[in-house]
């Protein structure tokens, strides 16, 4: 009797395993359908436009041929090649010697010091330009020192170069600061045991253990820059980059296929970028073994003096650029009247429509942060903790790190040519603020992805294999085990897209219609109307708004480590 009652009843779980495990695979397939429709496909109707003429007939190469063969779109490239190669090799030993002294020194303040320098992800790249041209510009404050260098004035190469160094510092600090934190104290103190000079530890055990950050900051900051359209686009003047062709090309042209030829070619640095930082982490060898002994900065009067005066000079030039930027914000009329007003911002509200941008680029940063998150922590669980499918799984892996080697001009152009055709069933997407959003989480998916997956790795793969044993569906594994121990990190991913949607240019600025214009975008708008006052208030408006939105994450992080996070602390056992 008791083997008729426990037969249908084992066979009912395995059921009810079997269909549990069938809803992990069609959410992964989801996925997988989501980058195919929203990533991959548009990139590929790049490739087919490049390689058609105007009436859509094939003609191979002949478009790249017809590139190479126009002085002036060619000249674009190696501008943007040599501008990028040098505000590389400019800003990633700035980083380093910044990194440095909060690595590896005892100056006080490093918190506030580590802040200023990345108050340049706070707030639009437009920002750095419109500082700039105030400070040297042709009614610039110290526009004297431009023509004192041997400049004729900051706009073109200058003002590019000088703008981005801004705009690309805190993320090579970034890259450099988790590379300089790990490292073995034994190594140091042997050397120490030898006599070697400071001088001579520096080129032997700091630079070789920092190798591959430096060589990961040297390519991001290559590609931010060579991808970037806001800072050419407000101070470049007639100096022109490939960023800046694509707008005109596609925009002002209606050139789609030279357009499409510019886009393969701001891609390829980008993937050959990441190809070659995909190979150097391969060869990554970890920095602190579990003998390691951590490395703790010991005080030295002169050294730390040293570094305190050059990250006070770094962070005062940071606070220049964004404290010029409020100044002339408040300006009445520059440079004549310089007395406090709240014209432009009244002005952009009112006339420019800016509360209506500003509102929507609180949408589009609200969604991008809400459904980016869902999608892309569910996508990442969906990969690492549950089992089956096994197809799908490389190309979600893949799919997943695309993104990261995609610029967002060149997605926002895909974006453009595939949504745009009148046969495609998702043209009613077209210039909506839910494709603004589905383009701005598809622009910053990897980074989320990757934070997701090193969140979930971190766990003991036994919590599934316990669920498994006791047929219990992965759902609510999810929901009562894996959500509460990984909401910090929900949190993060969270304040990372909404933050980036923010500050956005170049993925949504071929996607937008009047309707859903972002305040982004409302800046080149005012500045393209001359109304460089406007701008700036614009600018300034989207840096304190994410400087408040990133403090109420900050907040909502505390709490929720307060209250969810006790089982981490270790007091009292």
């Amino acid at each position: 009797m008791s083997a008729v009652l426990t037969a249908p009843s084992t066979r009912a779980l395995r059921q009810r395993a079997h269909w549990s495990d069938r809803i992990a695979h069609a959410t992964l397939l989801a996925v997988v359908v989501v980058l195919v429709v929203f990533l991959a496909l548009p990139l590929a109707t790049i490739l087919a436009k490049a390689l058609q003429d105007k009436e859509g007939a094939f003609v191979g190469l002949a478009n790249f041929a017809g590139y190479l063969g126009n002085p002036a779109l060619l000249q674009s490239f190696v501008n943007s090649v040599w501008v990028a190669a040098l505000v590389t090799v400019v800003t990633v030993p700035l980083a380093f010697g910044f990194a440095y002294a909060l690595a590896r020194s005892c100056i006080p303040a490093k918190g506030m010091f580590r802040t200023i320098a990345l108050i340049p992800l706070l707030a639009p790249t437009l920002l750095s330009a419109i500082s700039l041209i105030y400070w040297f510009g042709n009614q610039g404050v110290a526009k004297g020192l431009v023509t004192a260098l041997g400049f004729e004035n900051i706009y073109g190469a200058p003002g590019i170069v000088v703008a981005e160094c801004f705009a690309v510092f805190p993320h090579a600090l970034m890259i450099l600061l988790s590379a300089l934190a790990l490292a073995d104290a034994r190594l140091y103190e042997a050397a120490d045991a030898l006599g070697t000079s400071t001088r001579r530890k520096f080129f032997t055990i700091t630079l070789p253990g920092a190798k591959y950050g430096l060589i990961s900051a040297a390519l991001v900051a290559f590609t931010l820059v060579m991808t970037d359209f806001g800072i050419p686009k407000v101070i470049g003047g007639n100096f022109n980059m490939l960023a800046t062709d694509v707008f005109k090309l596609v925009i002002g042209q209606q050139d789609f296929q030279r357009g499409a030829v510019v886009g393969l070619l701001l891609l390829t640095p980008a993937v050959l970028t990441f190809g070659i930082d995909w190979l150097v982490q391969r060869k990554q060898t970890a920095m602190l073994t579990a003998r390691a002994v951590p490395l703790r900065p010991q005080s030295s009067r002169g050294f730390d003096a040293l570094m305190l005066g050059y990250v006070g000079l770094v962070s005062a030039l940071m606070l220049a650029m964004l404290g010029m930027a409020i100044f002339a914000s408040f300006a009445t009329y520059w440079p004549y009247n310089l007395a406090p007003s709240w014209k432009h911002y009244t002005m952009g509200f009112v006339d420019a429509e800016v509360g209506d941008a500003f509102l929507n680029s609180l949408k589009l940063a609200a969604g991008t942060a809400f459904f980016g998150t869902i999608v892309v922590f569910v996508g990442a669980y969906m990969l690492e903790k549950t089992r089956g499918a096994d197809a799908l799984r490389p190309l979600v892996r893949l799919l997943a790190m695309l993104p990261m080697a995609v610029p967002g001009l060149v997605l926002g152009l895909g974006y453009i040519f595939f949504f745009n055709a009148p046969g495609n069933p998702l043209h009613g997407l077209y210039q909506t603020l839910a494709l603004l959003v589905i383009c701005t989480i598809v622009h910053f998916y990897t980074t989320g992805h990757l934070t997701a997956v090193t969140a979930l790795k971190s766990l003991d793969a036994e919590f599934e294999a316990v669920s498994a044993s006791l047929k219990v569906p992965f759902f609510k594994t999810f929901w009562r085990v894996t959500l509460p121990i990984c909401t910090p990190t929900l949190i993060d991913i969270a304040r990372y897209f909404f933050i980036n949607a923010m500050t956005t240019i170049s993925a949504v600025v071929f996607l937008y219609s009047p309707e859903t214009k972002v305040a982004a975008i409302a800046i080149l708008n005012l500045d393209e109307a001359g109304e460089a006052g406007a701008s700036a208030a614009c600018a300034v408006l989207i840096t304190a708004g994410s400087t408040v939105v990133t403090l109420l994450f900050i907040a909502l992080g505390a709490w929720v480590e307060r209250s969810t996070q006790a089982w981490r602390r270790t007091e009292g056992r």
